[in-house]
């Protein structure tokens, strides 16, 4: 007799921006669906234990104590690692992995994953995005293009909730908007004078997964405007950007189709050679250290990118001894990121009798302009300049940090600082892969994941262009006392790891076809950044839940015709 408690139409491995996407989309389709995520449970608003206190009410006034950063050396290198969110972290020593090759791979450790933690950026991909790899003879052929996806970008964009101006920008098209975020007045000015300079890079306010204006959509699901509080990362409990907790999780369980099930981490996914196809997962209750298997007619796996290469290199069988659907050898293999060495600092004369009131969850951006139509330079690909203008808060003081007149000098404003950095494509290369290791075991006894992903010549040449070519629109724009950084972080720490499980059109260079279903294991489906062929310029997030969206209303209506 079938065990009812552990059969679901849908299984959908992870909870993050993907994971809630495809949850919401199956329940919403009638479908009973089990979510495993192996984090712990967390609700929207109750377990948000940060979300209201005051500065002074931080033991070490918000930042981390060195023996915890001593302890997570790796996850507290992230900007929002710090007292009022680190419990939204995965620590380091609950699972390791091996770093052939230095990689800082940031985790989260409950329901709703890192869509707590990100940083809320959502721009459309355009049609030069994906048709630039065949174009420019690198990775392989996306299997769709912008008119495959942008139906499914409203779509989403319309239930999350995104802010932004109707720009009518190729490069970056335009999509479902609330009203923007308003730049300030240095940013303005900045803006005016490059775009009057350069007629091929217009400066738009970055678009984001905020409610600026609540539609009725957003109020059904309980959310209410942003508050510009900057204090995302502790977990919004107004609901004013777009997160799994808030969003897509509570409206799939209010259909009745939604089981969750926390604190369970996926060992691997069960393929009978028979049946010639995936009938259900291995899970580890993180817990117990107990294993159960669950069965369903579909599996989505959005355990986020490394960790999905990692379920599907483990997922061994007979007819597949090297992971779930690799005859061609290639999963795991060309993982891409997005090169964030580049930054560049400043300071803006005048304005002194201006001001910016409040906080704003966004900045002005400049979508990529090298290499968007053709090749121009010497390395494939671009960048786009992210970039904001600020007040510092102190006057500058010579004396002790005590007394009197050094707490006068706190409350005077200094003069006006310009920062702007790059977000870069990478290049997706074979060397760049991830692999099992055949010896070490975390403490679950699944294999370690070893990384060995690195930096290029390409990605020096990116970074060298955006410092001259910054440099150069900031002194256009007025900006003077230029000073060019360089992170020398760790590819990793750009929390924007994509592929080893790519999209395209031939089995034998690809795992995923064009509705990003596996194209040897067909009712198995990968929607989270593993599946990208190619990183483009734009912040990632927002092609994940559109291609999530899409590739469940597909796998639906295949069930329907009886091929899955």
């Amino acid at each position: 007799m079938i065990n009812k408690e552990n059969h679901f139409d849908a299984i959908v491995i992870g909870s993050g921006i993907s994971g809630g996407w495809a949850a919401k989309e199956f329940c919403e389709k009638g479908l009973k669906t089990l979510v495993l995520d192996r984090g712990r449970d967390t609700k929207h608003i109750q377990d948000y234990p940060t979300a209201y206190m005051d500065p002074w009410q931080f033991k070490h006034g918000g930042q981390v104590e060195r023996e915890n950063k001593d302890e997570n050396p790796i996850a507290a290198k992230c900007y929002v690692y710090r007292e009022d969110a680190k419990h939204f972290f995965l620590p380091d020593a609950v699972q390791p992995y091996i770093q052939e090759k230095p990689f800082d791979w940031i985790r989260a450790d409950q329901v709703g994953g890192k869509s707590l933690l990100w940083a809320r950026q959502t721009q459309r991909w355009s049609e030069y995005d994906f048709e630039g790899p065949a174009r420019d003879g690198f990775a392989v052929d996306w299997p769709i293009r912008y008119k495959d996806i942008a139906p499914w970008y409203s779509y989403v964009e319309h239930f999350a909730g995104i802010s932004g101006n109707k720009d009518g920008i190729d490069a970056m098209p335009d999509g479902d908007f609330l009203p923007a975020w308003e730049m300030n007045v240095v940013e303005k000015t900045i803006q005016q004078r490059i775009q009057q300079r350069y007629k091929d890079r217009p400066v738009i306010q970055g678009r984001c997964a905020h409610l600026t204006q609540p539609r009725q959509i957003h109020i059904d699901q309980g959310r209410s405007q942003c508050q510009a509080r900057s204090l995302c990362h502790r977990g919004c409990p107004f609901g004013g950007y777009f997160s799994s907790n808030a969003s897509t999780l509570p409206w799939a369980a209010k259909t009745g189709n939604l089981t969750i099930r926390p604190h369970a981490i996926v060992e691997s996914i069960l393929y009978d050679d028979n049946q010639q196809k995936a009938i259900g997962v291995r899970m580890i209750d993180t817990e117990t250290k107990v294993s159960q298997e669950f069965f369903a007619k579909v599996i989505f796996v959005n355990a986020s990118a490394l960790a999905t290469n990692l379920i599907l290199l483990n997922s061994t069988s007979k007819r597949f001894p090297d992971g779930l659907g690799n005859d061609s050898g290639l999963l795991g293999k060309y993982v891409a990121f997005h090169n964030y060495l580049g930054t560049i600092s400043g300071t803006m004369e005048g304005y002194e009798d201006k001001y910016y009131y409040g906080r704003r969850p966004t900045q002005p951006i400049i979508p990529n302009f090298r290499n968007v139509q053709r090749q121009e330079t010497d390395f494939l690909r671009g960048y786009a300049s992210f970039f904001g203008a600020y007040r510092s808060r102190g006057a500058t003081f010579d004396g002790e940090p005590v007394g009197g007149a050094y707490k006068d000098s706190l409350s005077e404003l200094g003069g006006w600082g310009v920062s702007m950095m790059m977000q870069g494509e990478t290049i997706p290369k074979e060397s760049n892969h991830v692999r099992l290791s055949v010896d070490k075991k975390d403490p679950y006894g699944i294999p370690q994941l070893i990384t060995a992903v690195g930096y290029g010549e390409n990605d020096y040449k990116s970074r060298d262009d955006f410092f001259e070519q910054g440099q150069e629109m900031l002194d256009v724009a007025g900006v003077s006392n230029l000073k060019i950084s360089d992170s020398h972080q760790n590819p990793g720490l750009d929390i924007h790891e994509m592929g080893g499980v790519r999209m395209g059109l031939d089995p034998k260079t690809s795992l995923l076809n064009r509705w990003n279903q596996m194209h040897l294991v067909k009712n198995v489906f990968v929607t989270d950044g593993a599946c990208m062929t190619s990183t483009g310029t734009q912040n990632p997030s927002l092609t994940y839940m559109a291609l999530t969206a899409r590739a469940v209303d597909y796998a639906v209506n295949e069930m329907k015709k009886g091929n899955i």
